[in-house]
């Protein structure tokens, strides 16, 4: 225990605060303490209730793993088959209308528009850095095509100071908070502007400034560490969350057992939001689980949770909102689960036809989150086709512009690669160094992007 209070309050950077406001409680979330239909009741401690389950004898069951358990006198086993499905959260239909005008987020139209805008200007990012990858201009590319709503709607709803751990299809979380296009292109073709000093993976972004951590590769490897930032967090008084991102696959590794586990027990602040978009690259969802999804899982490790519509934009909004108001007010980690759909290949890397029918991805072509959207805003009277095609030819241009410069941009110091490993350079890194230099000298002809850099 020592050795993990060590690591959450050193190896962890501590963070500005700010007041979250408060919002609406209008969402049911499901609880091991109370059932799916019953709103949270934030009056509740479960740690102060469960020191008050005292063992006296009353011929009631007093174990101390499970504190609110009856005896039946007769055998019954739990057959997931035979329970009610958790519902999925909606407010927008797929023609844009509101089912339920109590739910609507009342956003502004400003607010709306920038949301819709951000979206489309991250389809065409997708659409052109997809086509670069394809043609070798840049590494691998993953795209957000049929969850750009579960990316905008979710960042919209968080403050700007929570800590965002993400995967690696949450571009538009980041383009929310303020990182541009160029910035991403930069990345992932790793030139001298580049953050990241090219050291890693295209796609891999990451930004002390918006507080976003930079993306490991490895599945669920942010989600341990998730909850640990949150509990540091917590001890530092910060009136702020953590946001991790996953997917369903994610959901499968060892680490997001630990994570749940970890942050239920020390009840940290920490949203665990899942993209359950159908697929774990060419694993369907069908021989990824056989439970109920994702968040019939958060009952089990004493988490509150939601399903929630991720392809409509308002109901991903509220329900973020909602479980960060949950998380900062009771101080416990909430589970909310984005149903979605990945309408591209998993990546540039292969190919969905092979595991999946051209109609299925067809189908939802046509109920695209940002239809929706503008469905939304064309019957607000807040745009038209004039408009939208303006704003898509514009989002072209930015990015074909940002393109064209990240690639006339230097590469970075080659050298980079030896610094920030030890305090020290040991001999046999710099005996490589000096090979490399020597290779350099040699071939300068084959490096044009390269400036003369020489180790320091």
């Amino acid at each position: 225990m020592k050795l993990r209070l060590w690591i959450a309050l050193h190896c962890v950077p501590r963070f500005s605060t700010v007041f979250g406001r408060k919002v609406r409680r209008s969402l049911l979330f499901t609880t091991t303490r109370f059932q799916s239909s019953t709103p949270i009741n934030t009056s509740h401690d479960v740690t102060e209730e469960m020191k008050r389950q005292r063992p006296i004898d009353d011929d009631k069951p007093h174990f101390p793993g499970t504190w609110k358990s009856t005896y039946v006198d007769t055998m019954q086993f739990i057959k997931p088959e035979l329970q009610d499905t958790i519902p999925i959260y909606r407010v927008l239909n797929w023609e844009g209308d509101i089912v339920n005008k109590s739910e609507e987020p009342n956003l502004g139209q400003d607010t709306i528009l920038q949301m819709y805008k951000t979206m489309v200007k991250l389809h065409t990012m997708d659409k052109v850095l997809w086509s670069a990858s394809e043609e070798g201009r840049i590494g691998l590319y993953i795209k957000c095509d049929g969850e750009e709503g579960a990316n905008i709607g979710s960042a919209a709803a968080l403050d700007f100071l929570d800590v965002i751990y993400a995967q690696y299809r949450e571009q538009g979380v980041l383009m929310w908070r303020g990182f541009t296009v160029d910035q991403f292109i930069d990345q992932c073709i790793g030139n001298v502007r580049d953050g990241g000093r090219a050291r890693q993976m295209s796609l891999h972004y990451g930004s002390r400034e918006l507080n976003y951590v930079t993306i490991s590769s490895p599945l669920a490897t942010g989600m341990p560490q998730a909850a640990g930032t949150a509990y540091a967090m917590k001890r530092a008084g910060s009136k702020n969350c953590v946001a991790c991102y996953f997917g369903d696959g994610a959901a499968s590794m060892g680490d997001a057992h630990a994570a749940f586990n970890f942050a239920s027990t020390m009840e940290v602040p920490v949203l665990y939001i899942c993209r359950n978009n159908g697929y774990a690259i060419s694993t369907c969802s069908d021989q990824q689980y056989r439970g109920d999804g994702i968040a019939s899982r958060g009952a089990g490790y004493g988490m509150c949770s939601i399903r929630v519509d991720g392809n409509d934009t308002f109901a991903v909004y509220n329900a973020i909102k909602a479980a960060r108001e949950i998380a900062m007010s009771e101080s416990r980690p909430v589970l909310i689960e984005l149903m979605t759909y990945r309408i591209a290949n998993h990546s540039t890397n292969e190919d969905a036809v092979g595991y999946r029918k051209k109609e299925e991805i067809d189908f939802w072509s046509r109920y695209h989150p940002i239809d929706r959207l503008r469905k939304y805003i064309t019957k607000m009277c807040w745009w038209d086709d004039e408009k939208d095609s303006e704003w898509l030819e514009e989002t072209w241009k930015i990015v074909l512009d940002a393109l064209d410069g990240a690639e006339a941009q230097l590469k970075p110091n080659p050298f980079e690669m030896f610094n920030d490993v030890y305090d020290e350079m040991p001999p046999r890194l710099r005996k490589q160094a000096e090979s490399m230099q020597r290779h350099l000298k040699e071939h300068q002809k084959e490096y044009p992007l390269l400036e003369k850099y020489t180790p320091e």
